[in-house]
């Protein structure tokens, strides 16, 4: 099967070694790409609850593929959020195809385009991180009860439901919060006079033109793969906001099996350092 080629892929929010991470349907996206740049925007490992006891084949599996990818010809750059926070001392390193950075700056097709993860707007992670990390665990668990939800739902033949979405909604505070965060991003961006702004964080999925009295600015959000399974594409010269579809998307990933030895044993001390970190 032909791969699809997209000049730039932006994904974020993908909590590797949690419940609540569709690891299986990501790594069936990326296996359908060929990229010339794909940005990891944040949040990839979530180092605050990996554990010993929960990494599955299809979490190491995503691993796997982007050290495919790598091995290629992508240029993968990893910019840092909060979950992976650890991973910010290595800012700044390069080895062969991947960077690990904190933000990104770059012009795409002329135009300034500012990428970061967006956890420096969040409060609770500047103030009262214990709390954000004990919401992060209630988060996981909703997902967990989402799914088994979902599963019922689609057995009998109704639409699925986005418990999370749903919660959301419904307290003032936060949509009040994504508002405050996406109007921060974007009178930053004005004012450093960049055309675009790229973000990941709050799992909200979105594109649009965001005005001010000083100027105008395209704000993205990639979203998440946890519930929406978003990510962003750049190709002739336009970016779009696409969706996995579950229902269509249902290939083995053999090839995976045909890795060389050395890229499997990187990936194994990979693991073990992100374990020995958190033990």
């Amino acid at each position: 099967m032909a791969k699809r080629k997209v000049k730039v892929v932006v994904i974020s929010d993908v909590h590797l070694g949690t419940y609540g991470c569709h690891a299986q349907e990501l790594n069936q996206y990326l296996k359908s790409l060929d990229v010339e740049l794909l940005i990891i925007n944040g949040d990839f490992i979530d180092i605050w609850q990996l554990s010993k006891s929960y990494f599955p084949p299809a979490h190491t599996k995503v691993l796997q593929r982007v050290m495919k990818m790598l091995s290629n010809g992508t240029k993968v750059v990893y910019l840092t959020g909060n979950h992976d926070e650890m991973l910010r001392k290595y800012s700044g390193m390069q080895l062969g195809n991947l960077s690990i950075e904190d933000k990104l700056l770059i012009d795409i097709d002329g135009k300034k385009h500012w990428f970061f993860h967006g956890d420096v707007f969040d409060v609770s992670m500047q103030h009262s991180k214990w709390l954000a990390k004990l919401g992060g665990q209630g988060y996981d668990l909703l997902i967990l009860i989402n799914r088994g939800i979902n599963h019922l739902l689609h057995s009998m033949g109704r639409e699925r439901i986005s418990l999370s979405k749903k919660v959301k909604d419904s307290v003032k505070g936060a949509v009040k919060f994504i508002s405050n965060f996406e109007q921060t991003a974007a009178a930053i961006a004005i004012d450093n006079g960049y055309d675009y702004v790229i973000c990941g964080h709050i799992h909200e999925p979105v594109m649009k033109e965001i005005n001010s009295p000083k100027g105008t600015v395209t704000y993205l959000n990639s979203g998440d793969w946890i519930e929406n399974l978003t990510s962003l594409e750049y190709n002739d010269g336009k970016w779009s906001l696409v969706q996995y579809d579950t229902e269509l998307n249902n290939n083995q990933d053999e090839d995976l099996q045909d890795q060389n030895p050395s890229m499997i044993q990187l990936q194994e001390q990979i693991n073990k350092h992100l374990i020995t970190k958190v033990a």
